[in-house]
């Protein structure tokens, strides 16, 4: 066995930028606890009182912390298996903050092990501390905690953020604040494995051996896994910046992607001749939700009249050109790309979209939090957006769509989730995250979404894919009830029918609809659910609300350690 403790550096950061923020079915779940490393008075032990909030069950600022780092615990063991306690060193201190910014966190494992007892399924291949243990079976390296973490006691200072602070409830319910659970879940599962040890500026690997999660990424361009012998320290440099075009290939995680990942955001250019066809669009966190039909509408130029006229950074001041149609804007540095989508819809525009000031292979996702912004929202790679731009004097009619051929976050195969791989490396962020083309949105993508809360998404299926012990893909009903799936009732049904199942212990869970072709219809359930018996109705209709034709369909429950999928049959809508 070879086991190297922490190297410098290794520690991953969750920004806030410009406000960015199969085991058997009586396998044991792991246990996780938190070591607080926090002095009297400070961080965990801050005695500030504090209301109980969002079922945090704390009176005090530490007390509350310390509850939401063991919820998200309890969360993470609910899904893993070990018969080795998987202990997490935290602490709370100030760290880097701003009125706009600020680093949220950073954690990372302890340790990492290879060649030891177990055995793992590779050789000469590095392992996280926890991960190594729960293989083994025993703790390889007692002198160690398996993950370290340190958060931003700053954050709950009126000085960062502005009013933004922590939000200590379980309930998702953050409002304008940050919250804290879907942050410490994101870090520890850092720590729990979703990282690679690969120096991401010269490629080279940890102490020249390769790291587990190495083996899942793959380049389309060479077509190698990072962990391939033939591949390069030069390829992988090159692959960390192949934008779109790096990705997760393991088989728990390919067999869920299209259960998780919705249908990829699309232009269709209609007129003028030149520039007609399908163009790729990228997503934002606020306005209107794409879907079909979709938003038609001629493009016009934004202008405000100052500075770079067409970055909307101040009022518009051809509102009456704009009004109805779809403004076309340029990204910039003048102000936030939120702030352009207020002035945009303030001067009455239906639909606002981007030209990206970067040169990309892929158009940009764009953040930020205003519920009230309905407009459509789009963006598209420098190119596509400069030949919209020169066909402007004639005439340009598009369409912000969705193709619901493609999942977004993916790759054409539907399979395979896409890796963060910007252009412009994104050091501590790069590689170890999933895309920030995803949607709906990931635990494990580089920057914080308001829509994330406590569930694990893809992020459970990579564990599995790396070596945490995989999960039953069906269910043994004489077995002990740790997890049971139930008929639907009536069966064949029509309209409706009524799903049944039974959980011993609570976990995050998810029950999904999908048609025979394995493409997501419904989601039911996404998120921590109580142990007990369960019954959730399927009226028959899609995600958008549209009625699915008769036919067969399946329902898969996942949840804690387990899963099972079960057929149905509509008859009638």
């Amino acid at each position: 066995m070879t086991s190297l403790s922490r190297h410098p550096g290794l520690a991953f950061t969750l920004l806030v930028a410009m406000l960015l923020l199969a085991a058997p079915a009586f396998a044991p779940a792991a246990t996780v606890t938190i070591i607080n490393l926090d002095g009297a008075g400070e961080g965990f032990n801050d005695p500030t009182p504090r209301a109980p909030v969002g079922g945090n069950p704390g009176v005090t600022l530490g007390a509350q912390r310390l509850n939401v780092f063991q919820h998200a615990a309890d969360i993470w063991g609910g899904l893993l298996t070990s018969s080795v306690v998987i202990t997490v060193e935290a602490n709370f201190d100030p760290m880097f903050c701003t009125a706009t910014s600020a680093v949220l966190g950073a954690a990372g494992p302890q340790t990492v092990e290879m060649n030891f007892a177990g055995p793992p399924e590779h050789a000469d291949t590095w392992y996280v501390a926890a991960l190594a243990n729960a293989v083994a079976g025993t703790d390889l390296d007692a002198d160690f905690s398996d993950i370290g973490i340190t958060f931003n006691s700053d954050v709950d200072d009126p000085a960062c953020l502005g009013t933004r602070s922590w939000y200590y409830g379980y309930d998702g319910l953050e409002g304008t604040d940050i919250e804290l659970v879907p942050v410490v879940l994101h870090e520890m599962g850092h720590g729990l494995g979703f990282l690679t040890l690969v120096d991401d500026t010269s490629g080279t690997e940890f102490m020249d051996f390769p790291d587990v999660y190495e083996r899942f990424m793959l380049d389309l361009t060479t077509g190698k896994h990072w962990a391939d012998e033939t591949m390069t320290d030069e390829e992988r440099v090159a692959s960390a910046v192949n934008n779109g075009n790096l990705v997760w290939d393991g088989p728990a995680v390919t067999f869920k992607t299209p259960l998780v990942l919705g249908p990829r955001a699309h232009l269709v250019a209609n007129a003028p001749p030149a520039i007609a066809g399908p163009m790729a669009m990228g997503r934002a966190s606020y306005g209107a939700e794409l879907g079909t039909p979709g938003l038609t509408r001629n493009v016009v130029l934004a202008d405000d009249g100052a500075g770079t006229t067409s970055d909307a950074c101040t009022a518009l001041i051809n509102a009456g050109a704009v009004a109805g149609n779809i403004a076309l804007v340029d990204r910039s540095a003048g102000c936030t790309d939120l702030v352009k989508a207020q002035n945009v819809q303030a001067a009455g525009a239906h639909g606002i979209l981007y030209v990206d000031n970067v040169v990309s292979s892929t158009p940009p996702t764009l953040r930020g939090t205003d519920p009230g912004l309905t407009l459509t929202v789009g963006a598209v790679r420098q190119a596509d957006g400069n030949a919209i731009r020169a066909e402007l004097g004639g005439g340009v009619n598009v369409t912000l769509t969705i193709d619901a051929t493609r999942l977004s976050g993916a790759d054409d195969s539907g399979t395979r989730p896409l890796l963060y791989a910007p252009n412009a490396l994104a050091p501590g962020s790069s590689l170890s995250h999933w895309d920030v083309q995803a949607h709906p949105n990931l635990l494990m993508e580089p920057a914080l979404n308001t829509s994330v809360h406590d569930n694990v998404d893809l992020t459970r299926q990579a564990f599995e894919d790396i070596g945490w012990l995989p999960r039953v893909t069906a269910v043994d009903e004489s077995a002990p009830l740790a997890f049971r799936l139930g008929d639907n009732h009536p069966e064949p049904f029509g309209p409706a029918t009524t799903i049944r199942f039974t959980l011993e212990h609570g976990a995050v869970s998810d029950l999904t609809v999908f048609d025979v072709s394995g493409r997501l219809v419904r989601r039911l359930a996404s998120g921590w659910l109580e142990a007990g018996p369960h019954a959730l109705r399927w009226n028959g209709t899609d995600e958008t609300g549209r009625r699915m034709s008769p036919g067969v369909y399946f329902y898969r429950l996942t949840s804690g350690g387990f899963a099972g999928t079960r057929q149905m049959v509509m008859l009638s809508r």
